[in-house]
């Protein structure tokens, strides 16, 4: 009787608070209208293009067929996931991925930040600007572009790199036609093109540094190396941290265009990855199967938001930034 009565007591409290809490949203965007109005455009673009095409994941259970639509495809339940765990090139899929995605993570996170922190202690602004001109560059070349700059480097016969060979009496290496090079050639094109570009955000970071930190560890007689360590490094960790946590949640996702511009039969073994067998079986395929490539990207999908979830709560366990 008693614990009704504390419900029936509750309610209207709880009635009161939401109607406050409309009342107050809605003095909130008359009178700020018009940042609501521009955050409209992008709630849109959201709605559209991301939310409303995760209804398309459904053929991932389903043998679709485009004749029939989604509502009249056949249900099929896992099938299509379990197909593509037990099929021969899971595992060689699955590898490539991965060694490609940590090693072109590991690899380039460093790289940014080096090049930022060498760039905040240049006192030379034309070398400064040089510097910075000549690695942003590469960023703004296209992939198509950029993997013909690579072929043609390495090429056998008539590439830079082999001509020096030659000329020091080395023995030539067809680079793109063994298997163990690819991943070494892939990252490394990768932080040239990208290193210069990737360290504007470390650039800033380091710009909102307090000035008065460096000025008393000066006094304190500290060089540059310990400025680098005890001030620059963790001041800008928390920006770090965030850009870790994000490239972790994009961990599959290792770069479609370039791997298959570099591909050729000679190097599949070590180049072909989850985007490009998605590539293969859902669209050049003379079968084109959607419910079975929409099986493939799914799974990368689920394992890339759980990467994401994982990292983001060891940041927050040990105490560093997180996005949420």
């Amino acid at each position: 009787m008693e614990a009704s009565t504390n419900q029936a007591n509750t309610m209207p409290v709880a009635v009161g608070k939401r109607r406050s809490l409309l009342t107050r949203l809605k003095k909130n965007m008359s009178s700020r209208w018009q940042l609501y109005l521009l955050m409209l455009l992008p709630i849109l673009y959201l709605v559209v293009f991301k939310y409303v095409p995760m209804y398309g994941a459904v053929i991932a259970f389903q043998n679709f067929i485009p004749t029939k639509g989604i509502a009249g495809s056949e249900w099929v339940g896992l099938k299509h996931f379990d197909r593509f765990f037990h099929s021969y090139e899971f595992v060689r899929i699955i590898k490539n991925t991965i060694v490609l995605s940590f090693y072109s993570l590991l690899a380039g996170f460093p790289f940014p930040i080096i090049l930022a922190l060498c760039l905040n202690y240049v006192n030379s602004r034309f070398f400064k600007k040089s510097v910075q001109m000549i690695t942003y560059a590469p960023h703004f070349v296209s992939i198509v572009v950029m993997v013909g700059i690579i072929l043609q480097m390495l090429d056998p016969r008539v590439g830079l790199v082999n001509t020096i060979f030659k000329f020091f009496g080395l023995p030539t290496i067809n680079f793109m036609g063994q298997p163990e090079w690819f991943s070494h050639i892939f990252v490394w094109s990768g932080i040239w093109q990208n290193v210069g570009f990737s360290c504007i955000v470390y650039l800033a970071a380091l710009a909102a540094i307090d000035p008065s930190l460096h000025e008393a560890s000066v006094v304190d007689g500290a060089n540059k190396i310990q400025r680098m360590w005890h001030i620059d490094l963790p001041g800008i960790m928390p920006v770090a941290i965030i850009l870790l946590i994000m490239n972790t949640g994009h961990v599959l996702d290792v770069g479609f265009e370039k791997i298959l511009l570099m591909q050729n039969p000679l190097n599949m073994s070590s180049s072909e990855v989850i985007d490009t067998f998605v590539y293969k079986v859902g669209l050049a395929s003379t079968a084109i199967n959607y419910s079975y490539s929409s099986a493939i990207g799914l799974f990368k999908s689920v394992i890339n938001l759980a990467l994401l979830l994982l990292v983001n709560r060891i940041a927050r366990k040990a105490g560093q930034t997180s996005l949420w």
